[in-house]
């Protein structure tokens, strides 16, 4: 009822948009990788959040996001915080195993972020994030079939700036930012320097011991130079160092606590840290030919995230785990982008070089632990050419190809039995395991046959557009990405040997209808999907390694559905904007077993896909009008998302969840505001993954529910914040 209700909300302020200029501010996207855009503009489903619309919704992370758009999920998986569980149109991934390649691209001024690890930080002076929905292949390459996320940050400017903020959260949370920036040399050489402190005291209560649980603290570093030696050359170099330290995941076990409520006890509280450091070096060059620009992104990354939980979720010793991730990677993007009569072109080359070391152990007393990992060293370069042919003035046919050849070297070591003293020398049988000290130091035996893989794909797109008048853009896409192949550096079983799984491929339609109306808009997508050699990992419950995590080519699949987001300025102080979206899938040809019963049958075809919630749909209200020197606002919104299995066998499951978020605000003219803001209103209980555990007492089972490794995420929260701008 609820649903059909919503849905006729939504076409309902579709017509009521037809007889109402659109108020809201355009906003300037960099999609196309042909300096500005408008995304009304753009024959592609996107959603683009300025500063000031982050702001509004109290944007803190991208997880923030996560019901704030269609068939969008932008969440962290929960393991460890900061562990990006992107999923798009049911196309991402489930899994924390660091060699295991995300479905959906995450893109940092630029720079892409080729470890999951470490992939969401808190947002802060932030200029624009665009989220582009379905597959992204021959723009932004490898890894992006179900979509992108592009987070631009400010850079700095020829005028002086001064920004703030101060906020308190219950929890008690505060988060204190600041940035400066403007001139050092006039016309020459500009900079800003931005900081961020977060200190969270957490805001769950551990049953075992009744202690406040989920601290964090999180400090970020970040300074830009910008350099115009001449009219028609401009440098960006940008600079990052960021620090988080916490307790580690608050795991829910299902066998023992409502899956509904905040109620959890683990004896191990964990930690979950971050370090990362990162440079990126932008150029730009304007030149003559084709009045066009050649744009080179240099980058480096280097993250270490070292995390441990107590995965059993119970008051006792059963399964506990420390985790090392380490990564660090290179990359170089050079492309030009200009036009050549009705001709517009984007072409370029890209170089990317990644390590990666992963150290997964586990203990199941205090003296009996297994250890295995993984390492590897990944090189990507591809050859890209995009085009749009205007035809008419309201057609455009437009293409585009690109070549990548990829290559991945993986040394694995077993989850093996390891003897030794945690901090100390150790003593270890030859050939397993590892070879002594703390984990942070130790090195893996890599006993297992190593994996030397390679392949080429295209990704071509094709695409026309109609404008019948300005104000319409019709659009019809098809398109074709990959996600690259590997090794699974998480092999928990002796008895199984690692495999070696080959790239997924998708194909994707895509129909739309963009319409801005006097007062509203409204955009409709259709879309087809079509993945073959799809990537499943299979979440098996083991009596000897805790659970066991597969990850193999498990058959071909079919994902459809569509979204409606529409907005309506009914006055001029007063808005609503409302979305739906409905996403189905199955599977068409199955290979590999996935739930566990080691045939292949009617069973595994019935199972449905994870993270498919079948419906997302939501609305919110904007008011915003001057009162005395300065303006009051006020937002509320309510968005909704259907249950869905968490993982391939169907036995976790994510809640269906209805987040409700509140906000009103007083901006003065000098440049000062405050707020009082909600987050989750209804206090829904929701977590980052179900990972299921075996079925037997030590994991509280007695029957009824499955044991589970469930990360909780916060409920209700109320905060209120200082900003200022000078």
């Amino acid at each position: 009822m609820l649903r059909s209700a919503l849905f006729a909300f939504v076409v309902a302020v579709a017509g009521a948009a037809q007889a109402q200029t659109v108020s809201e501010e355009e906003i300037v996207v960099t999609a196309p990788k042909r300096g500005e855009a408008v995304a009304q503009d753009l024959p592609m489903t996107l959603n683009a959040f300025s500063a000031e619309a982050l702001s509004a919704r109290n944007v803190e992370d991208l997880q923030s996001l996560s019901y704030a758009m269609p068939n969008v999920q932008l969440e962290d998986i929960g393991t460890a915080r900061g562990i990006a569980n992107f999923s798009i149109r049911g196309v991402g991934i489930n899994s924390s195993i660091a060699s295991v390649d995300p479905a959906v691209g995450l893109f940092v001024d630029g720079l892409y972020y080729g470890l999951n690890a470490g992939s969401i930080s808190d947002l802060f002076d932030v200029e624009a994030v665009e989220v582009l929905r379905g597959p992204q292949g021959t723009l932004y390459g490898r890894n992006v079939t179900g979509g992108a996320v592009l987070v631009r940050t400010r850079g700095p400017s020829d005028a002086f700036e001064a920004r703030a903020r101060l906020a308190v959260e219950t929890g008690t949370n505060v988060i204190a930012e600041a940035a400066l920036g403007g001139p050092i040399a006039e016309g020459l050489l500009s900079g800003r320097l931005a900081i961020y402190h977060g200190d969270d005291e957490g805001w769950l209560t551990n049953g075992f011991d009744g202690s406040s649980f989920g601290a964090n603290e999180t400090n970020i570093y970040r300074a830009s130079l910008r350099l115009t030696p001449a009219r028609d050359w401009a440098f960006i170099l940008r600079a990052e160092q960021g620090y988080i330290d916490g307790d580690g995941p608050a795991g829910q076990n299902h066998a023992l606590f409502a899956r509904d409520g905040f109620d959890f006890a683990i004896d191990n509280r964990g930690y979950a840290r971050s370090e990362w450091e990162q440079l990126t070096l932008e150029a730009n060059w304007r030149v003559a030919f084709g009045d066009g620009v050649v744009t080179s992104i240099s980058g480096w990354r280097d993250v270490e995230v070292p995390w441990a939980a107590d995965i059993d979720s119970t008051p006792a010793f059963v399964f506990h785990t420390r985790v090392l991730n380490l990564h660090e990677q290179w990359s170089e993007e050079l492309r030009y982008a200009g036009a050549f009569g009705p001709v517009a072109l984007t072409a370029g080359v890209f170089y990317l070089e990644q390590k990666l070391t992963y150290i997964d152990e586990r203990n199941f007393s205090p003296t009996f632990r297994r250890t295995g990992g993984g390492q590897g060293d990944f090189t990507s370069w591809a050859a890209f050419a995009d085009a749009d042919w205007r035809l008419s003035d309201t057609l455009t046919l437009s293409g585009g190809l690109r070549y990548t050849r990829e290559e991945k070297f993986s040394q694995i070591s077993r989850v093996r039995r390891a003897i030794d003293d945690l901090d100390g020398p150790g003593v270890l049988v030859p050939g397993e395991g590892v070879d002594g000290g703390s984990i942070d130091a130790r090195t893996l035996v890599f006993s297992d046959a190593p994996f030397d893989q390679q392949w080429e794909d295209l990704s071509p797109r094709v695409g026309l557009q109609w404008r019948p008048s300005e104000d319409a853009n019709v659009y019809a896409n098809w398109s074709r990405a990959f996600r690259g192949g590997g090794a699974n550096f998480r092999t928990a079983s002796l008895g199984l040997a690692p495999r070696a799984y080959e790239p997924e491929e998708q194909s994707t339609f895509e129909i739309g209808w963009k319409q801005d109306f006097e007062r509203g808009r409204l955009n409709i997508a259709l879309f087809h999907n079509e993945i073959e050699d799809m990537q499943r990992e299979t979440n098996q419950a083991d009596a000897i390694s805790g659970v066991q995590q597969i990850v193999l080519n498990a058959g071909d699949a079919t994902i459809w559905g569509g979204e409606i987001e529409a907005r309506l300025d009914v006055t001029e102080y007063f808005s609503i904007s409302a979305q739906a979206g409905y996403v189905e899938g199955e599977y068409d040809r199955i290979t590999e077993d996935l739930n566990g019963d080691l045939v292949i049958n009617d069973a595994d075809y019935a199972l449905e896909i994870p993270r498919l919630a079948p419906w997302t749909y939501g609305v919110a209200f904007d008011y915003e009008r001057p009162f005395g020197e300065g303006a009051v606002s006020a937002r509320l919104a309510y968005n909704h998302r259907d249950d869905a299995f968490y993982n391939d066998n169907n036995l976790g499951r994510l809640n269906e969840v209805d987040m409700v978020d509140a906000r009103v605000g007083f901006d003065h003219d000098s440049g000062w505001s405050i707020a009082l803001y909600g987050e989750n209103l209804l206090d829904k209980a929701t977590f980052g993954g179900d990972t299921v555990l075996p079925a037997t007492a030590a994991f509280g089972f007695s029957g009824g529910e499955r044991p589970t490794f469930s990360p909780l995420n916060k409920g209700r929260v109320f905060g209120i914040e200082l900003r200022w701008r000078g």
